[in-house]
Parts: structure tokens; sequence; C-alpha cells
């Protein structure tokens, strides 16, 4: 599309609302109005995330529109029953975030679709949970998860809570495209749908059934024992909307002794004390280490502005806070979860752990420990979700627990989604049980290694901004398509999974096999000491993501070759960006 005709047809318009035209007119670098109109913003399988401001690759209101008309006809498509079941909408704390919500309602209320949408700020998890409770058609959380302040995003839940799959975003893609001007989408009066009943606003009514709910993950059978009374726990939202339903939970579970960061507990937009508002970012916890330091806290968790990513910091053998990785906060759940289920006599046979295909090995062993299955699933938690709907429908496993590297896990399936309230409560629940035994999270991180192996990853992320970022992103993906590494770490790549291709070679015996899983543009290769690393570009955000694993005899043997692994792929990295770029 050429861009400088779409940029004039905005500027020219006479709908476009004067909050948008003024930047339009006032901005003299084409550079930037050219990523503002180059392209539509780009409604991917979970719907879509971008920078606020206005063009048609850009956050707004009428991009805002676009998409809700766009799910508006897919609900009608699909009959009366679907339009009358509705659509929860909730929203987070960014900038715009309540503004895009209510346009969201006015566009589905326009189609007397029913809408619920909440009267403030909720986590994502939440609603994912009200999507269940009300047995709606559909949800939608405006929220860019942690992304940068200028950033704000719309997707959408299904009606079993869960994130949309591929090819359910494939029929709504398709209507998004049939919208040839999102200037001009209709829209309903906000107090005439409140009026005709198309419109309920969701109230703390929802959240007492969430709280009431969250109580069913515990596997604690004494949950106003002394010890979670006495538990110091110190716990930031980091601006979003944790807040009020972390601290409620904690309650309802018994955890008395709860400081919030004061600086971060309320909502705000610009993130103002944090360089990035994702608990991944060891940095978002400066100020809660301090608190922890005070204070002499046992824990320290943080959620990110949606709260569906949680980070744990625990003091290590040296007494300092130390932000355990995702992989490692995943381990120590799995092993408490399936040990602590094993000794109550409720492990179920056919249970089942879900895993990222990026995600460490380590919740592999620990499951098949107990006899177990793990499923792989490509990266997004909406696979995860669809896997326990699976489940559901087939009987062929129980599920247990999903998670993924990325600070995402889920206990209890009355959530679809990752659920950083949940895993705050059970982070705390573990830091009790490890206390009771006079051990700190850290030191039960330990003893899971001295029992399964030291498996230590990384990760390392490259922002590619923009349309030349982009171009970067595929370069990198096609030269390593093209000319894959034969040694890693002077270790042999013994095997290369395409999952675009959806192929995997064993490259030694030149065997190829099918890979049974949707496909996506992400490669992953094996060494022969068990080593791996992973390439795959962001669906959210302009990065290019790289993963590394690898499992060694000792923590010192492992962080060798982690680095190693890690120095050597970036290394190629770097030689296709000077060369190729």
């Amino acid at each position: 599309m050429d861009w400088k005709i779409e940029y004039n047809r905005w500027k020219d318009s006479k709908t476009l609302d004067e909050s948008y035209r003024q930047p339009l007119e006032c901005q003299v670098n084409e550079s930037v109005l050219e990523d503002s109109f180059y392209k539509n913003l780009e409604f991917g399988t979970g719907g879509m995330r971008g920078e606020i401001g206005p063009g048609t690759n850009r956050m707004n209101i009428y991009t805002v529109r676009k998409a809700s008309e766009g799910l508006a006809r897919y609900i009608e498509e699909k009959g009366q029953e679907a339009k009358l079941r509705g659509v929860v909408i909730a929203y987070d704390s960014r900038h715009q975030s309540p503004e895009f919500a209510l346009e969201t309602a006015k566009t589905l209320g326009f189609h007397g679709i029913q809408t619920y949408l909440f009267d403030a700020l909720r986590p994502t998890p939440q609603l994912s949970y009200t999507v269940r409770y009300l047995h709606a058609y559909a949800g939608i959380v405006i929220t860019a998860s942690h992304n940068p302040p200028e950033y704000n995003g719309y997707k959408i839940y299904g009606p079993d809570g869960g994130q949309i799959t591929p090819s359910v975003a494939d029929e709504i893609i398709h209507h998004v495209n049939t919208v040839e001007d999102e200037l001009a989408v209709k829209v309903a009066d906000p107090e005439e749908l409140q009026n005709t009943g198309f419109l309920t606003m969701l109230n703390e009514k929802m959240d007492n059934a969430y709280i009431n709910q969250l109580k069913s993950i515990s596997l604690n059978q004494e949950k106003d024992s002394q010890i979670n009374k006495d538990l110091k726990i110190v716990f930031t939202p980091l601006h979003g909307t944790g807040n009020l339903p972390v601290r409620a939970g904690l309650k309802a579970l018994g955890f008395e002794n709860v400081t919030v960061v004061n600086e971060q507990e309320q909502p705000d937009p610009e993130f103002s004390t944090v360089a990035s508002p994702n608990p991944e970012e060891h940095a978002a916890f400066e100020l809660a280490i301090q608190y922890g330091e005070e204070l002499d806290a046992d824990i320290l968790l943080g959620t990110d502005p949606d709260a569906d990513r949680v980070g744990v910091a625990v003091r290590n053998l040296e007494g300092n806070y130390e932000v355990l990785s995702g992989n490692q906060l995943g381990a120590l759940m799995v092993d408490y979860l399936l040990s602590t289920r094993s000794k109550n006599g409720t492990l179920p046979e056919n249970g089942a752990i879900l895993k990222t295909i990026v995600t460490s090995e380590i919740g592999r062993y620990i499951a098949e420990s107990y006899g177990l299955t793990s499923i792989d699933t490509l990266t997004g938690f909406k696979f995860i979700g669809e896997k326990i709907k699976e489940f559901e429908e087939t009987g062929e496993h129980t599920f247990l627990f999903g998670y993924e590297e990325s600070y995402g896990y889920l206990i209890g399936d009355f959530v679809r989604d990752k659920d950083a309230v949940q895993s705050c409560l059970f982070a705390a629940e573990m830091a009790a049980y490890y206390k009771s035994k006079g051990k700190t999270l850290y030191e039960g991180l330990l003893d899971v290694f001295v029992k399964y192996g030291y498996y230590q990853e990384a990760l390392e992320s490259l922002t590619l901004k923009g349309k030349s970022g982009a171009e970067q992103i595929t370069t990198i993906m096609d030269e390593f398509r093209q000319n894959p590494p034969e040694h890693i770490a002077d270790q042999k790549v013994v095997r290369v999974e395409d999952y675009q291709l959806s192929e995997a070679t064993r490259v030694l015996e030149n065997v190829k096999e099918e890979i049974v899983l949707p496909k996506s543009n992400v490669i992953k290769y094996k060494l022969e000491n068990g080593a791996w690393f992973c390439l795959r570009p962001s669906g959210t955000e302009p990065k290019m993501k790289l993963y590394f694993g690898v499992k060694e005899d000792s923590l010192e043997a492992s962080q060798r070759m982690l680095k190693q692994v890690k120095n050597e792929v970036m290394s190629l990295v770097d030689q296709i960006l000077t060369v190729r770029v």
C-alpha cells in the first residue's frame, strides 16, 4: 500500500478525531509517517499489538473499531446464540486502555452483540476466567502485556477462555480484512447500550468469584498455619493490574505478612519507576529488593502490567536476593506440585505437564520420574490452552500444570491462560513449605538440581524495530535455514527442527521426520551433548529471540557450557547482521 495515499486519506478525513489529526499535521519526520501508514496493523493469531498513535499501522480507536467490526461479523456468522452469549471485555493500566475497551463495546453493541465490560482495570487471567464463568462466546483484553509505555494491544479469547487458535484467528482475520475503511466503522451510543441491556458493567461480584476459585489451587492442608502467617512477602504489581487480586488471593490462603512496594502500587501507564515493566527484566525488582532487605523478606513477587506473568526473587546462598529464571521457578513448581500430590495420593495416572518447545527440559524429566507425560507445544500459551481443551474432550490426559520459560504458569484450569495471580499464591505456598523445612526457596531449587541434573538456560533478545528491523529478522532466519551450523561449542549439531517446514532432520543419519505441530517460524538445533538453541522471531514485539539450554553434572559445568553455546551462536548472528544486512 502507498503510505502517502493512506496518510492523506486520514489527514483529509472529515470524521477523523482532532486528537489524531493534530499529530499528523505536526509530524515532519517522513520515516515516522511511513512507518505509521506503510501497512495495516497486523492482526495475528491472537489479535494485534502496536504503538499508540494515528495511522493504519498504529493502535488507535479506528484500528480498534476495525478489529472489533471483524470480530462482530465473525460472531454474527455463528448465529444468534453466539450474539446472545456475548463478549467479555477487560483492560489494563496502559494509555487509552479504557477508551479502547469502550470503543470495542460500542462496535460490538452496534451489531446487537451482548457485551460485558469491567468497570475498572482487571488482569488478563480474570478475563479468561470470566469468559468461562459467564459462558460467553468470546473475550477481549486491551493490553500490550509488558511492552514499553507507547504500546497497546487487543487480544481475543474463545468460548473456552483460551486465546483463539490459529484456525479461529484465520476466520476472524478474514472478516477484519473485509473492513474497507476503518474510519467509517459505525458504533453505538454506550448509554443507549446500557439502557437496552446490550452493555453490562462487571464489578466486584466477578472479583469475588475469581478469588474464591483461587483457593482451589492450594495443596497445603493447613492454610491458616503459622508458617503462612509469618512468611514475609514483598509484592510489586509494577504499576499494573495485579495489586488487588494478588493481595486478596494471598489473604484468602492465610498469608498476612504482605508488603506492597508503595512506589509501584498504583496504576501508571508510563511505568515511571522502571525501565521496563517486565518481571523477566531483573532490574524491575530493584525497589522490591530494597524493601526485601529492609524487611528481611522470605520472597519477593512481581507481576507484569496485565498480571499474566510473574517473577520471583529469593535469597541465594550468599544471602543476596536473586531473581529466579522462568525455567527455575517452573522446575520448582513442577517438583512441588507432583511430589505433594504424590504424597497426598491425588496424582492421576494419566496426568500431563504442558510446556513450550523453548522451555527447559527439566520439567519433562521430573514428570517422567513420576510416570507422567510431558507434552511440548509451540511458543504461546494459546497452544497450552488448546491442549487442555483437547484433554477435556478426549479424556486422554488430566491437566496438571502448564508453563513457559517467559514467566508464565497455570496451575488451576479454571483459567485458560497464564495466570500470575495463581502463580504468586503457589510461589508463596512453596516458600512456606521450604521454610517449614528450614530452607529457602533457592535451597529448594538446588535440591531439585541435585535430584534431576543441573539444567541452565538463557535468552537473548535483539530489538529490531520498523521495516528495516523486520528485514533483518528475515535475513537471520534465512541464513540459519540455508547455512545451518555443523558444530557449536565443540559439539556436533545432531538434530534440526524447522517448525515452519514441520520437519525435523537427524543430521548424522540424514533422516527426516514430521513435526506434528502447527507451522511456526521457529528453528531449533540440538547438540550431541543434549544442549540446544532455538531462534524465534517474536509474534508480539519487534524482537528476534534466541533461546539456549544445557544440562551438565555440576552447576559450574552447566554455566560454562551455556556461556560457550550462547557466545558462539550470538557471534554467528552478529556476522550475519554485519555481512548480509
